[in-house]
């Protein structure tokens, strides 16, 4: 497993890591603990996780997946193998997260939120705390497709938002920051506050990447090349969809757009028929499509880590083994034609 350099710091993650937000609700706890003591052995050093998860996120389960890291650490006495990353939520209307009211990126709120973090984590530290949203309205998660749109509404001023991250560094609490679904415009105003501040860089943007969903390319993959904010991708198989699992309205006893019905971001206008190209194209250079999307992810140079997640072992075996796959200049091409057709269906 090859080591790459989490931006500016000295600290050297897995190419690929280990997405935890299936713990606690489609993964028991000896599940998780399987799944980590694997991925381990197997040279994963870097785990993510959040307040937030397990994913969909309901009160009953909120912090069930840090809880699982916690209690895995606890039993395994093995903190310092692992390079951990978790997240605060940004401001939300869900009011399970902060005993009844609305959650917003602000000192009482961050501060409640990372020490309630640390405790079912089980540990003093964290080394990458992120900022699981935007604290501003900014699109999510796809809501607005490709169609820009300005919004307004209440925010604290990322000025305040750096300070309080900055003293939790300088508290020893965390080790460095990072954003999540943030955009290019967001990631260097967070770049140009340290710099004049002096206060804690961000390292890293945890952003949807995917066959399906490119747009990272189009102004932060610049953006982290030049500023050493590499990108954490998540949903690289677009949450199953590029496996072909829920093609023609299938839907697999136990998966999770069978279970939750929260697959929409992935089942836009020409979304299923750029995945059929990409499934006929794995096929006729004999790889796993999976596997083949996993790899294309990987190998982009603006990319730190690959974060995959499963809910069997099959599939984390599946995902593990993907670094095994090259991506060929031909191979390459050929999917850039696809894209260049079908280009990104689920933004």
């Amino acid at each position: 497993m090859l080591k790459r350099k989490l931006g500016r710091t000295d600290l050297m993650v897995s190419e690929l890591c280990l997405g935890t937000m299936t713990y606690g609700q489609q993964n028991t706890e000896a599940e998780g603990h399987e799944q980590m003591d694997y991925a381990l052995a197997q040279g994963i050093n870097f785990f993510d996780t959040a307040e937030l998860y397990a994913i969909p996120p309901k009160p009953d389960t909120q912090g069930s997946t840090e809880r699982i890291i916690g209690s895995w650490f606890k039993a395994r006495k093995n903190r310092d193998q692992v390079i951990l990353a978790s997240k605060v939520v940004g401001r939300t209307l869900m009011d399970w997260f902060r005993g009844g009211r609305p959650s917003q990126l602000n000192r009482a709120d961050m501060t409640e939120a990372l020490e309630g973090s640390l405790k079912r984590l089980n540990t003093d530290y964290i080394d990458l705390y992120q900022l699981h949203w935007p604290d501003r309205p900014v699109p999510l998660f796809g809501a607005d497709g490709n169609v820009f749109k300005h919004h307004q509404g209440p925010e604290n001023p990322i000025e305040e938002i750096v300070d309080v991250l900055t003293s939790f560094v300088k508290a020893g609490k965390i080790r460095h920051i990072g954003l999540s679904n943030e955009t290019a415009w967001g990631t260097m105003k967070f770049v140009q506050v340290a710099e004049v501040s002096a206060g804690a860089r961000v390292v890293s943007i945890q952003n949807a990447y995917n066959l399906l969903n490119r747009t990272f390319e189009i102004g932060l993959a610049e953006v982290a090349m030049r500023e050493q904010v590499g990108l954490l991708a998540y949903s690289p198989l677009a949450q199953g969809y590029l496996s072909g699992k829920y093609l023609n309205g299938a839907r697999p006893a136990g998966a999770r757009t069978t279970l939750f019905n929260r697959g929409q971001r992935y089942e836009k206008p020409g979304a299923e028929q750029a995945i059929v190209k990409y499934m006929a194209l794995a096929q006729e250079f004999g790889l796993d499509v999976s596997q083949m999307a996993l790899a294309f992810v990987t190998s982009r140079s603006f990319v730190t880590s690959n974060i995959i997640g499963a809910t069997t072992m099959a599939q984390l075996k599946t995902d593990i083994a993907s670094v095994n796959v090259t991506i060929s200049p031909e191979l390459e091409a050929r999917i850039n034609e696809i894209h260049q057709i079908h280009c990104n269906p689920c933004p």
